[in-house]
């Protein structure tokens, strides 16, 4: 069972509800007024929840930017399907509107409730691809009328995320293999806890109904087939598109599917392993008996030389009560950011192997603060291309479609800073 009521609801306006749709009219609407109440006691009381309950009701609520997504139900529901579903709205939203918002909302009543009205149906999700629901619904409220007669088959049919009749000059796919390095470091400097968190995604251009195979270097496969050859890597959670066939996947390790036309996600996975940093981080902080305040900051590249870091950013946070900035960097340009209680120190372009420096000078009222201020980590931001940290690769990506067309795959790996932090002794 999925929710039987869906809210949106604005914050700032004191829970006001902007927009509702009650899909099964087993949930009384007015219910909706216990959960900011609610919401605001258990934040009180330091105990927030995902899911909270009002005598049999369960408001089951995500937030994003300043407006809360809350589904009620008065069963005992899925609630894993209730989350899919909320954030899949999110994405649906953000898709038609750019943003998702109070505005974005209310300039488009129309067209949200013909969305809340496709996305689910009776409680039950329906059809949740943005592709295949715009070709159907505009963002015209005068077009709906006309377009509601024109539904595609693809709602319909076993592939729902891709429409028939695909024509491209150039039959093309490229291939993205995005990797997220999360680190944090103690301030002792010894990896208190790393992974990576990779996606592969898709920019397809593909005449008709292509199958595609993917093969990478995964460890589970090699085993099943015998073959140990070269670098292979255990991927975990791993969460595939609806286009891939599971079953084929769980028997043999095959990532066989159908793709969506355009951009998608095809797969996202963890690698539970201890990673290096890539970019390592020393740091000095001196305070000088509250008058003024002396950071050097050292960064290295400790990955291969053949390799670049680009848009490096190294925040480095200051006291809240600095002033008179002044920076010498080696490379580079290190600005102040007052709101934020930050030194950022960016680097366009930094090779491996290399070591640069930023010092900064900050002078301190002359007030004595003894306010105990807490000790935000140093956090870095970064992008290198053609490198995967992991080491997975794509051995290769066969494309068959009944007309026999040649298609050509490209591939592009990438490697970036995730959640990466370095704890600091002052």
């Amino acid at each position: 069972n999925a929710a039987s009521v869906l809210f949106l609801i604005y914050v700032v306006l004191a829970g006001q509800v902007l927009i509702c749709r009650n899909y099964k009219g087993d949930v009384d609407m007015a219910e909706i007024d216990h959960f900011m109440p609610l919401l605001m006691q258990h934040e009180e009381e330091g105990l927030v929840s995902p899911v909270i309950s009002h005598g049999s009701v369960h408001f089951l609520w995500i937030k994003h930017s300043n407006l809360y997504l809350v589904a009620t139900t008065n069963k005992n529901s899925n609630a894993s399907l209730v989350y899919s579903f909320l954030y899949k709205i999110v994405e649906v939203f953000t898709e038609y509107f750019k943003e998702l918002e109070e505005e974005s909302i209310q300039d488009n009543f129309v067209v949200v409730y013909e969305l809340l009205d496709e996305l689910m149906d009776f409680g039950f999700p329906q059809t949740t691809d943005s592709k295949i629901l715009q070709e159907y619904i505009t963002q015209e409220g005068a077009k709906l009328e006309v377009a509601k007669s024109k539904v595609p088959t693809t709602v319909t049919n076993a592939v729902s995320w891709r429409s028939e009749g695909i024509k491209y000059k150039k039959n093309e796919v490229f291939i993205d293999v995005i990797e997220s390095i999360n680190v944090l470091v103690n301030a002792n400097g010894s990896v208190m806890s790393s992974d990576i968190v990779g996606s592969i995604k898709l920019k397809t251009m593909l005449s008709g109904m292509p199958e595609l195979r993917l093969g990478l270097n995964d460890r589970v496969l090699f085993a099943l087939t015998g073959r140990d050859k070269g670098k292979t890597v255990v991927m975990e959670d791993v969460k595939f598109h609806q286009c891939v066939r599971l079953s084929r996947f769980e028997s043999d390790r095959t990532i066989s599917f159908i793709p969506p036309d355009g951009e998608s996600e095809l797969m996202s996975y963890r690698i539970n392993t201890h990673v290096k940093p890539l970019i390592w981080i020393e740091s000095v902080i001196e305070k000088f008996s509250h008058s003024r305040v002396e950071i050097m900051v050292k960064a290295k590249g400790q990955f291969k030389k053949q390799s670049v870091a680009n848009n490096v950013e190294v925040r480095v946070p200051v006291p809240s009560d600095a002033d008179s900035p002044k920076f010498k960097t080696s490379t580079g340009n290190a600005k102040y950011v007052p709101e934020k209680n930050l030194v950022v120190w960016t680097i366009k372009s930094f090779p491996g192997g290399k070591e640069f420096l930023m010092r900064a000078h900050f002078g301190l009222p002359s007030v004595e603060n003894d306010e105990a201020e807490g000790k935000p980590p140093i956090t870095v931001k970064f992008e290198i291309p053609y490198f995967t940290v992991s080491g997975i690769q794509v051995r290769y990506m066969k494309i068959i479609e009944k007309s026999g067309y040649q298609a050509l795959p490209w591939v592009r790996y990438i490697t970036q800073s995730g959640d990466y932090q370095l704890r600091t002794n002052v």
